[in-house]
C-alpha cells in the first residue's frame, strides 16, 4: 500500500473513532477539544442532525459534593435568563458519584459555541501589536457586561454573585457583543460569616473558585465576622475593565513578576501606563471600584450610571 492510500485510511479511522455522546435523545459528536480547567473541560461538538456546531462542558464528578456543585451550575443556568449571560441548550448526567466505593459521574452541559472565542482571547491578540481598543467599543461591550452584572445582582428572590468574573469568563459574538459565561461559582450574594469557621470555609472555597488576579480583597482574607456582598463582583469588574484597555488583569502583571498578589491586591495598589490612549475619567472608574474596602465599593447600579455617562460623552466626540 502506497503511503497516499494509508493516510487516506488514517484520516478515515480518525474519523469513523471520534467520540458521540447521546445527551436526551439527540447524539452529537466531538470535534476538538476548545479548553480544559481545574475541574472541567469544554469540547467542540457537532450535532449530527442538524450538524450545527455546540460547546460541551464535560464537569467529572469524584464525590456527592462534586455532583452537587455541578447540578447547581446546571439550576444557574437554567433560571438565570439574560441577553448578555450564556443559554444552556441542554444538560445530563452519566454515572453516579459515590464516596464509599469511589465511583464517577460526568455532568454534560450543551452551551452555544461562541467562534470568537472569550474576551481574553481577544485581548490577546491585540496584545501582541499593543492594538487599544477605541474607548467607544471599551465602554460598549463594558456597559453590557455591567448589564448582565445587574441582572444578578437584582435576581429575585435571592440575588446572586458570579464570584469569578474575569476576561476569559465573557465569550464574544460575532456582533462583538459579550456573553457572561461560567456560572459554576455563582453564589448566593448575600454572606454572613459567624465565626472563623465560616471564615476559613468561605476562604478555601475563594481559593479554589475565584481566579486570584480578580479576587477581591475581602476573599483573601476573610474576617470572622462579617458579610460579604456582591460588592466582589465589583472589584472583579474593574480588573475586567482595566484588562480592556491594557490587555491584563493589573494583577496579573503583579502575579507574572513572581510577586505577591496578595499583598498587591490588600495593598490596593493600581499603576497605570505612563504612556496611554486613554483619558483619566476612564481610570477614575476604574479607581472606584477598586476600593479595598468594600463598604466604599459601590453596588452595580452607581457602575452603570457613571458607565452610561462616560458614553454618552465620548458619543458626541467625533
Amino acid at each position: 500500500m502506497n503511503a497516499l492510500g494509508l493516510s487516506m485510511i488514517m484520516k478515515m479511522g480518525c474519523i469513523c473513532t471520534r467520540e458521540s455522546i447521546n445527551i436526551n435523545g439527540t447524539k452529537y459528536v466531538v470535534n476538538e477539544r476548545l479548553g480544559e480547567g481545574g475541574f472541567s473541560c469544554v469540547d467542540l461538538v457537532e450535532n449530527t442532525t442538524t450538524k450545527k456546531k455546540y460547546a460541551l462542558k464535560r464537569i467529572l464528578c469524584h464525590s456527592i459534593e462534586d455532583q452537587k456543585r455541578a447540578m447547581q451550575e446546571i439550576t444557574y443556568c437554567k433560571k438565570l435568563r439574560h441577553p448578555n449571560i450564556i443559554e444552556l441548550i441542554d444538560s445530563t448526567f452519566k454515572g453516579s458519584a459515590d464516596i464509599v466505593v469511589q465511583a464517577t459521574s460526568e455532568a454534560f452541559l450543551v452551551l452555544p459555541y461562541y467562534r470568537r472565542g472569550t474576551l481574553h482571547d481577544y485581548l490577546a491578540l491585540r496584545s501582541f501589536s499593543k492594538k487599544y481598543m477605541d474607548i467607544k467599543d471599551v465602554l460598549r461591550i463594558f456597559c453590557d457586561i455591567s448589564k448582565a452584572l445587574k441582572y444578578l445582582h437584582d435576581f429575585t428572590p435571592d440575588p446572586v454573585a458570579h464570584r469569578d468574573l474575569k476576561v476569559a469568563n465573557v465569550c464574544l459574538t460575532e456582533n462583538m457583543d459579550p456573553i457572561l459565561m461560567d456560572l459554576g461559582s455563582c453564589a448566593p450574594a448575600t454572606v454572613q460569616i459567624c465565626g472563623a469557621q465560616d471564615a476559613q470555609k468561605l476562604q478555601d472555597i475563594a481559593a479554589e473558585t475565584c481566579s486570584m488576579t480578580y479576587r477581591a480583597p475581602e476573599l483573601f482574607h476573610v474576617e470572622s465576622y462579617c458579610i460579604i456582598d456582591q460588592r466582589t463582583d465589583i472589584w472583579s469588574l474593574g480588573c475586567v475593565l482595566y484588562a480592556m484597555l491594557y490587555f491584563k488583569s493589573p494583577y496579573d502583571v503583579v502575579y507574572e513578576r513572581g510577586d505577591s498578589v496578595n499583598l498587591a491586591v490588600i495593598s490596593g495598589t493600581v499603576h497605570f501606563p505612563e504612556e496611554t490612549p486613554y483619558n483619566e475619567d476612564i481610570h477614575d472608574l476604574i479607581k472606584l471600584m477598586l476600593k479595598v474596602s468594600p463598604s466604599e465599593r459601590p453596588f452595580i447600579d452607581k457602575i452603570l450610571e457613571r458607565t452610561e455617562e462616560l458614553k454618552n460623552k465620548y458619543d458626541n466626540v467625533v
